[in-house]
């Protein structure tokens, strides 16, 4: 005796997982580099950290399960390989350079030597990210930011050579942003004032130095490195998808803001 027992529909073939965000940070050991990295963890997306020195970087990879290696942001062969790293965990789908160097001297007290190291720590490793990133990022497209500087964008008092370098970096914001646009790359730059950071130690850390600073920043206060760094998540999520080729200030209203006394 047969019986003709229904057979239950083949199981429906389940589509591949889509692979996980990855953002890569270079400097990521920075105040501001750092508190990105953590507030890239909390989105969920994978993480990919480069610094100079790994030593500094390990307890923030341990806090954020972000895969660590040495790099230096100045080469650009470097920086290239260190990018393609992405590949082994998920999809490329930002980087954010957060090297940099802060120099307060008059032009004619710099050296010629301290002028170079300003140029390649802030401008150098900028154009290297984002020539890498233009050639690592898939076809998908991606996001690309950078650091620029409030002291670009308004003239201050011994701030020639971080200034030329900075302005060096919104210009080449904007001229990346047009030539990769077709590409759905976007590029972006974020500007901030006076943020309170290990760099800044010398200038927050002084009474009277903080007080000569704060006399520009209308709100009187510095900026912390989680307020950039929320600024640049905004740049990195989806809901940023159609802003390129933008410098966003994020500085207390020192360069757009006059305030008595």
């Amino acid at each position: 005796m047969t019986t003709n027992e229904t057979q239950p529909p083949p199981a429906a073939s389940q589509p591949p997982e889509a692979p996980r965000a990855v953002v890569a940070v270079l400097g990521a050991g920075g105040g501001i580099g750092s508190a990105l990295s953590r507030a890239i963890a909390a989105e969920g997306w994978s993480l990919l950290l480069g610094g100079r020195e790994t030593d500094g970087l390990a307890r923030l990879a341990d806090e954020t399960g972000g895969t660590l290696a040495a790099v230096d942001a100045r080469d650009f062969e470097r920086v290239e390989e260190f990018l393609s790293r992405a590949a082994d965990l998920g999809s490329l789908t930002g980087v954010v350079n957060c090297a940099g160097s802060i120099l307060l001297k008059p032009a004619h007290l710099t050296s010629r030597r301290e002028f170079d190291e300003t140029i390649a720590t802030n401008l150098t490793t900028s154009f290297a990210v984002v020539r890498a990133a233009a050639r690592v990022l898939p076809k998908e497209g991606g996001s690309i930011v950078l650091l620029a500087s409030a002291a670009a964008q308004i003239g201050l008092p011994n701030h020639e050579a971080i200034a030329a370098a900075k302005a060096g970096v919104a210009g080449l914001t904007r001229s990346a942003a047009a030539t990769y646009a077709r590409r759905n790359i976007r590029v972006n730059a974020v500007a901030p004032g006076l943020i309170a950071t290990p760099a800044t130690e010398r200038i927050t850390g002084s009474e009277k130095a903080l007080a000569a600073s704060m006399r520009f920043h209308p709100l009187g206060r510095p900026g912390l490195p989680e307020e950039v760094a929320s600024l640049i998540l905004q740049l990195l999520r989806p809901e940023g998808t159609w802003i390129t080729g933008q410098v966003w200030t994020i500085d207390g209203g020192l360069s757009s803001l006059k305030t008595a006394g």
